[in-house]
């Protein structure tokens, strides 16, 4: 794990103290489940919110749903 990447980690994490969905929206998208289920517990309390947040953004793989043979990746022989 690179600066670059520890730098981007902690910020969505103070995102996701401040307002939930927004870190988890950085790290995972705004049309992903895990958004969406962040936006309803923070609507139903605020500390589920941030719970659910820090433990999505901390141990959940973005990349898991893609497929690997997506044309998003170029390989280089």
């Amino acid at each position: 794990m690179g600066l670059c990447s520890c730098c981007c980690r902690c910020l969505e994490l103070l995102c996701s103290v401040l307002l939930p969905p927004l870190g988890v929206c950085l790290r995972h998208g705004c049309f992903s489940l895990e958004f969406w289920i962040s936006v309803v517990l923070t609507i139903l309390g605020y500390l589920p919110g941030v719970l659910y947040a820090v433990y999505v953004i901390c141990s959940v793989d973005p990349h898991r749903h893609r497929d690997p043979d997506d044309d998003d990746y170029v390989y280089v022989a």
